[in-house]
């Protein structure tokens, strides 16, 4: 009886893969069968995290640094599966967004996808066989569905990335898959550096908001976002393309 969910044999790249969803994304790759790559500018932590994943490898890469993703995709025989994960997040209206801000988030959360994506496709659709496709997984966001107080830019970068997930299945509706996981607030490095940055002196409570702030009463969990990933990749959602899949205790079913 065929177990379901597995990765076995397959090859996959996680960006931002050293902490947050991506380090639990590449935990639950792993676990699934597969062989990760963990790209990120953090080394250090990513070395330290291959050494618990059994075939990991690690490479430091600056997802908006065109030269380095073509060379990092040149020095790749094959890989299978890319999840598209590294962002940055903002937080301000339009009138507190500065200029050099918004070109940032939209140079790490688009044009990184962009670059990663455009350079890696040739190894992506090297990958098709007759029984499966090469896979892209994207990270978005609930911010790109719907507007989030005081996420200007941020909810412009995953409206993007959105669009450009339902555009790629457009464009290669046999020669692979890419989808989209739109998780609401996780509880991640992400979320403690915010509540250092803005609310050091409270973060406790602003924690307690952030949880209440979701229906389910909650932030989500890393994991939580990581096996949804891995079903995304596997051969059980073959059906599955230019699908936005919300995770968000209930935030967009309001």
């Amino acid at each position: 009886m065929k177990i379901p969910f597995r990765l076995d044999g397959r090859i996959a790249l996680v960006t931002g893969g050293a902490s947050g969803i991506g380090e639990q994304t590449c935990r639950a790759l792993t676990q699934s069968g597969a062989a990760v790559i963990i790209a990120d500018l953090d080394e250090a932590r990513a070395q330290a995290l291959a050494l618990e994943l059994p075939g990991a490898s690690v490479l430091r890469l600056d997802i908006t640094d065109e030269a380095a993703v073509k060379q990092a995709a040149a020095g790749l025989s094959r890989l299978d599966i890319l999840v598209n994960n590294a962002g940055l997040g903002l937080v301000g209206d339009v009138m507190e967004t500065e200029l050099a801000d918004f070109q940032r988030l939209f140079r790490v959360n688009v044009e990184g996808l962009f670059l990663m994506t455009k350079h890696f496709m040739p190894l992506l659709l090297a990958a098709r066989t007759a029984e499966r496709t090469g896979v892209i997984v994207n990270i978005g966001s609930v911010s790109g569905l719907t507007g989030v107080k005081r996420r200007f830019a941020y909810c412009g970068t995953k409206g993007a990335v959105i669009a450009l997930t339902r555009q790629l299945a457009v464009d290669y509706p046999k020669e692979l898959r890419t989808n989209c996981i739109a998780p609401g607030t996780v509880e991640t490095p992400f979320v403690e550096g915010y509540l250092e940055k803005n609310h050091k002196h409270e973060k406790e409570k602003v924690r307690a908001e952030l949880h209440a702030r979701q229906p389910l009463g909650r932030m989500g969990r890393p994991d939580e976002v990581a096996w949804l990933a891995v079903y995304l990749c596997s051969d059980e959602a073959s059906f599955m393309n230019g699908s936005i899949v919300p995770i968000d205790g209930g935030w967009t079913a309001n």
